[in-house]
C-alpha cells in the first residue's frame, strides 16, 4: 500500500471532507487569513484521517486514564487481536508475567548501578514504567498474557536509549515534587516513561482551557472535558477524539529542538519495529492492535504506518549492564512523577470502577492476580465481532457539535461524601457536625452551578470541604484536602509478591524467617531477639545490621543493642520496615545475590573512589570487620589506606584517622595474637608522615587546631608502637623544634607538646601563662590560648590538672568583658569534643575542687598555696660505718655459700674513720653530687 505523504493534506472525498469544509469556513470567518489557522485546523484533520486509514490499527491512550482503559478492554473484546504492539521499553518484556505475583500499582524497573558508555555522575541509571488496574497498557497486557495463541510486542526504544537519547541539563526536577511524603519516594529519582503524555506543550494554551474551563489545573480540565463525555462513547467516537487531541497538542507544541527530535526519534523506533516483527512472522496487519500515546499516534514522521520508510537505523546499546525488576508503587508517587494533580490517579482509580459497573464491560485481569477485594460477580463477555468494514465514518463532526451532556445531580452520592468527610474529619480531631455536612452538600451544588456543571465533580466536593471544614489550623496529621484523597479510594500502594522478589529480596526474607514476622506488609513491626535463649537469632542479628548499614533510615532501625569492634550483643530490639521500603530491598537485588556481596562491593567502590580519603578507607576496614567479620577483606582494603595516607598532603582527616586507627588497634589487640602486618606498616608511615606535615601545619592558616592536635596525639599515642617497628623519635623532636605557630591556640598547643617531650618544664610553662595574664596587651587574646590548652588534652591528657588551673585562672582573673564573648567558643570546643576531652576535666575538677560547698569558701587552690619547707630529717651517717650487716651476717653467708666465696669478714672500721674510707679519701664525686641535688 502506497504511503501518503505527512506533509501533504488529504484534500479528497474522504469521510472527514464535511468537516474540512466547516473548518475552511470557520478559519475565514475568524481569521484575518485562511492560511496560518486553516493550516492548524485541516492538518488536524488529516492527522485523523491518516491514522483511521491506516491498515494496522492504532488505539490512542492517555496515560492513566479510566476512559481510555474502558475502551481498551470493550475494543480487545470486540476485536480480540492475535497481535498487540504496545508502547514500552522492549527489554522489559520479561517483567510482565511476574505481574501476576504482585498488587497494583507497581512499576516496571531498569537499574544500572555501574554504567558504560554515559557520565559516570548519571550513575545509577533507574527507568520506571508505572502500571495501574485503570490503565489501558494493564488492559492489553492482560489479554495478551492470559489469551491463548496471542502475542504482546513491546515496540518502544530500550531503557539503554532512554539515556542515549537523554540530556540531564534539560531535564530539571519539579520543585512542586511533594517530596516530603514517604511515598512520593517510590520511584526515587527515576526517570518515568508513560504511554500517552496528553498535556498541552504550549503553556497559554494551557491556561486558555483552563481558565475558560474554570477549574484549577489540568487534571481536573481532562476530567470534566475528556473523561466524562468519552466514558460512554463508542469505539470509533473514542479512538478520533484522542487523535484530534493528540493532533492539536502536537501542532500547538513549542519547537523545543530536543524533545521533539526526541520524539520522533521514538515513532521512528517504534514503526520500524513493527515492521520488523510483522516481515518476521508474515502477520496481517488487520490482526494486530498498536497501542500508543495519542500524541505518538498523530505523527508525521516518514517512517509512519506498514508502509513507512525503513530509513530510521536503530543505535546499538551501550555497555551498560541492565537488571530488570518490579518495584511498588502508589498514587501519589504516580502524581509527584508525572506531574498530575494530588489525587488525581485515586479519583481516575474511582472513575474506573464507577466506568466498569455502569456499562458492563468486564475488564481484563491477570489470572492470579493478588487482590484483597472480594471479587464481583462476572458479567457475561461480550461476543466477539468483527471490526468495522469499509471506510471509518466521521464520529468527529458530531461529538465537536453537540452540546455537553449535563448529568443530573446524585443527590445520593453527594450526600455520602458529605457525610465520610465529616465522619473522617471527628476522627483526625476537627470539630466537624452535621452541620458542616449539610454545608458541604449545598457548597458542592453551589461551586458546581457557578462552573457550568449540573453535577458537583470530585474536584468540586474537595473545594467544598476544605472551605467549610478546614479552619486555623489543621489538628491532627492530615488536612482535609488530604481526608478526601482517602475518602475518594486513598494513595493505594502497591507491593510486589514474593516470587517476582529478585533473589536477594528472597534470600533476606528467608533468612529473617525465624523472626514469625509478616515483613512484607507495609508497616513498623517490632522484633525482639534474645540471642542469649535463641543461638540461632544471631544469624537475623547479622542480616538486620547488614540491612541497617544498607537499606535508608527506618528501614531496619536498632533500638536496644549495637554492633562495635569485636562486641557482640546479647539481646536486641528492632523496629522494621521491610515492606514500606520494598523498593530499597528490590534495588539492592540489582547488585548481587546476597547481602554479604552487595555489601562488600559497596566496601570496595567507597574504598577505591579516587576521592576517597585515609579516613574513608579505614571506615571500610571497620564495616568490613564489624558487619562482614571479613579479614581478607579488612587486611586488602587496609593495605590500600596505607597507599591513600602516603599520597595524602592535607591534614584534614587526621581526627578521624586517629579515632578509627585507635578503635582498630584496641580490636586488634585483644581479639588477635597479632597485630596484622597492616596496621604495623600504617602506623610507621603515619609516624613519619605527620612528623613530615607537623612543622607545615603548624604554619597553615587552612589547618585547625583540632587537626593538629589530631597529628599530636597520633604522634605520641602510637609512639611507644612505632618506636618498637623502627622509627625514629629524632624525627619527632625535630618536627616539633621546627615547628613556629603564630597562632594563639597553635602556640598552647606547641607548648604542650614540648612539655610532653620535656624541652619545656611545667613550671616554665606556668610562668608563660602567668606573664600573658599580666600582659593587658595579651589579655583578650588569652582565651584563644586556652582553646589550644583543651585541644592538647587529646595527645597529652597528662596536662588535665595543668588545664584545670589555667582555666580557674582565667575565670578568676580575666574582666567579665574579655571572658564573657569567649564562652561560646570554650562551650562550643567542649561540645566538638566532649567525648573525649570534657571527661578528663571533670574528673580532674572533681579532684581538685571541695567536693562540698561550704568547704569551698575557706578553699585555696593546690596552685596558689605557698611552699611548705622540707622538715624532712636528714640522715647522717653511723659514726661506725655500715654495720647492720656485720651484725646480721646470715644472709650475706648463704649468699656468699651460694657463690663458691669463702673469704673472711674484714673487721669493721673504727668510729675515727667518719665513715667509709673510699668515700673520705676522693670527696669529689659526693660534693659534685650534693650540689646537683642542692635545692635552687
Amino acid at each position: 500500500m502506497p504511503h501518503p505523504d505527512p506533509t501533504t493534506p488529504a484534500d479528497g472525498p474522504g469521510p472527514f471532507a464535511a468537516l474540512r469544509g466547516q473548518l475552511h469556513q470557520a478559519a475565514n470567518e475568524f481569521a484575518d487569513g485562511p492560511d496560518a489557522l486553516e493550516g492548524i485546523l485541516r492538518g488536524i484533520v488529516d492527522d485523523v484521517d491518516r491514522a483511521v486509514a491506516e491498515p494496522l490499527e492504532i488505539f490512542p491512550v492517555c496515560h492513566h486514564s479510566p476512559a481510555s482503559a474502558l475502551a481498551m478492554a470493550r475494543r480487545l473484546r470486540e476485536k480480540q487481536p492475535k497481535v498487540v504492539y504496545l508502547e514500552l521499553c522492549e527489554d522489559m518484556a520479561p517483567l510482565l508475567t511476574e505481574l501476576r505475583n504482585c498488587r497494583l500499582p507497581v512499576a516496571l524497573q531498569a537499574f544500572a548501578s555501574e554504567v558504560e558508555g554515559f557520565p559516570a555522575d548519571w550513575s545509577p541509571l533507574s527507568v520506571v514504567a508505572p502500571v495501574t488496574e485503570a490503565s489501558a497498557e494493564y488492559q492489553a497486557i492482560a489479554y495478551a498474557l492470559d489469551a491463548p495463541g496471542v502475542e504482546l510486542v513491546l515496540v518502544d526504544r530500550s531503557s539503554d536509549h532512554v539515556f542515549q537519547w537523554d540530556t540531564r541539563e534539560e531535564r530539571p526536577a519539579d520543585p512542586d515534587t511533594p517530596a516530603a511524603e514517604q511515598e512520593a519516594t517510590l520511584h526515587g529519582d527515576a526517570v518515568g516513561v508513560e504511554i500517552g503524555d496528553l498535556r498541552p506543550r504550549f503553556a497559554e494554551l494551557e491556561e486558555h482551557l483552563l481558565r475558560h474551563g474554570r477549574v484549577r489545573h489540568w487534571s481536573e480540565w481532562w476530567h470534566q472535558y475528556v473523561e466524562v463525555p468519552l466514558g460512554d462513547g463508542d469505539h470509533d467516537t473514542y479512538r478520533q477524539v484522542m487523535l484530534l487531541i493528540g493532533s492539536l497538542f502536537r501542532r500547538l507544541a513549542p519547537g523545543d529542538p530536543h524533545r521533539l527530535r526526541v520524539d520522533e526519534d521514538r515513532e521512528r523506533y517504534m514503526w520500524t519495529r513493527i515492521r520488523e516483527h510483522l516481515t518476521a512472522t508474515g502477520t496481517d496487519p488487520a490482526d494486530c492492535l498498536y497501542v500508543c500515546g495519542a500524541f505518538h499516534a498523530a505523527s508525521r514522521v516518514a517512517e509512519f504506518g506498514v508502509g513507512g520508510s525503513d530509513t530510521f537505523t536503530i543505535s546499538p546499546p551501550t555497555g551498560t549492564k541492565w537488571r530488570h525488576g518490579l518495584i511498588p508503587s502508589s498514587h501519589s508517587a504516580i502524581e509527584a512523577q508525572f506531574g498530575l494533580a494530588g489525587g488525581s490517579v485515586s479519583i481516575a482509580a474511582t472513575q474506573w470502577a464507577k466506568n466498569v459497573r455502569r456499562s458492563g464491560v468486564r475488564p481484563f485481569r491477570l489470572m492470579g492476580q493478588a487482590d484483597t477485594r472480594k471479587p464481583r460477580k462476572k458479567t457475561p463477555p461480550l461476543p466477539a465481532t468483527p471490526g468495522p468494514a469499509g471506510e471509518p465514518a466521521d464520529r468527529l463532526s458530531g461529538f465537536l457539535q453537540r452540546p455537553p451532556v449535563l448529568d443530573r445531580l446524585d443527590e445520593a452520592e453527594l450526600l455520602g461524601w458529605s457525610v465520610d468527610i465529616v465522619r473522617a474529619a471527628r476522627r483526625n480531631g476537627y470539630l466537624a457536625s452535621t452541620a458542616d455536612a449539610i454545608a458541604v452538600f449545598e457548597t458542592s451544588i453551589l461551586l458546581a452551578g457557578m462552573r457550568d456543571r449540573a453535577k458537583p465533580t470530585p474536584y468540586d466536593f474537595l473545594d467544598a470541604a476544605v472551605t467549610c471544614i478546614e479552619k486555623d489550623a489543621v489538628p491532627g496529621r492530615r488536612d482535609v484536602r488530604r481526608l478526601v484523597e482517602i475518602m475518594m479510594g486513598g494513595d493505594r500502594v502497591g507491593q510486589v509478591g514474593y516470587e517476582a522478589l529478585p533473589p536477594l529480596a528472597r534470600d533476606v526474607h528467608d533468612r529473617l524467617a525465624p523472626l514469625e514476622l509478616p515483613l512484607q506488609q507495609r508497616g513498623v513491626r517490632r522484633a525482639l531477639l534474645d540471642i542469649a535463649s535463641r543461638p540461632e537469632l544471631a544469624a537475623c542479628s547479622d542480616v538486620l545490621w547488614m540491612l541497617h548499614r544498607l537499606l535508608p533510615h527506618g528501614a531496619a532501625r536498632p533500638i536496644m543493642g549495637e554492633r562495635r569492634l569485636g562486641e557482640r550483643s546479647i539481646q536486641e530490639s528492632w523496629d522494621l520496615a521491610l515492606g514500606t521500603h520494598q523498593r530499597a530491598l528490590i534495588e539492592l537485588g540489582y547488585e548481587g545475590v546476597t547481602l554479604e556481596q552487595v555489601l562488600e562491593q559497596r566496601l570496595r567502590r567507597t574504598a577505591y573512589d579516587p576521592q576517597a580519603t585515609t579516613a574513608t578507607v579505614l571506615e571500610a576496614v571497620e564495616d568490613a570487620t564489624r558487619y562482614l567479620r571479613s579479614r581478607r577483606l579488612a587486611d586488602e582494603l587496609g593495605g590500600h589506606a596505607l597507599d591513600v595516607l602516603a599520597r595524602e598532603r592535607t591534614v584534614d582527616g587526621a581526627p578521624e584517622v586517629l579515632h578509627r586507627v585507635r578503635r582498630l588497634l584496641a580490636h586488634y589487640r585483644t581479639g588477635e595474637p597479632a597485630l596484622p602486618p597492616w596496621i604495623e606498616s600504617f602506623v610507621r608511615t603515619g609516624y613519619a608522615h605527620y612528623c613530615t606535615l607537623l612543622p607545615t601545619a603548624f604554619n597553615d592558616e587552612d589547618a585547625t587546631v583540632r587537626q593538629v592536635a589530631a597529628m599530636l596525639g597520633f604522634l605520641f599515642g602510637m609512639e611507644s608502637l612505632a618506636l618498637s617497628l623502627g622509627c625514629d623519635r629524632t624525627q619527632l623532636e625535630l618536627a616539633v623544634a621546627q615547628s613556629h605557630p603564630e597562632d594563639p591556640s597553635k602556640t598552647a598547643l606547641l607548648w604542650a607538646a614540648r612539655t610532653h617531650l620535656g624541652t619545656l618544664p611545667r613550671a616554665e610553662l606556668r610562668g608563660r601563662c602567668a606573664e600573658l595574664l599580666a600582659n593587658p596587651l595579651v589579655v583578650p587574646a588569652y582565651p584563644r590560648y586556652l582553646s589550644g590548652f583543651l585541644h592538647a588534652l587529646e595527645p597529652v591528657p597528662a596536662l588535665a590538672d595543668f588545664v584545670v588551673e589555667a582555666v580557674s585562672n582565667a575565670f578568676a582573673r580575666l574582666p567579665d568583658t574579655v571572658l564573657l564573648p569567649w564562652l561560646p567558643t570554650l562551650i562550643t570546643t567542649l561540645r566538638a569534643d566532649g567525648g573525649d576531652l570534657a571527661p578528663l576535666l571533670i574528673r580532674e575538677a572533681g579532684r581538685v575542687f571541695p567536693g562540698r560547698l561550704p568547704a569551698l569558701d575557706a578553699w585555696t587552690p593546690p596552685w596558689d598555696r605557698p611552699a611548705q619547707p622540707d622538715t624532712t630529717p636528714r640522715a647522717t651517717a653511723a659514726p661506725g660505718g655500715v654495720t647492720l650487716l656485720a651484725d646480721h651476717p646470715g644472709t650475706c653467708d648463704a649468699l656468699a655459700a651460694l657463690l663458691g666465696c669463702d673469704d673472711p669478714w674484714q673487721p669493721a672500721p673504727a668510729a675515727a674513720d667518719g665513715g667509709t674510707p673510699l668515700l673520705a679519701a676522693h670527696p669529689a664525686t659526693a660534693l659534685a653530687l650534693e650540689e646537683l641535688l642542692a635545692p635552687s
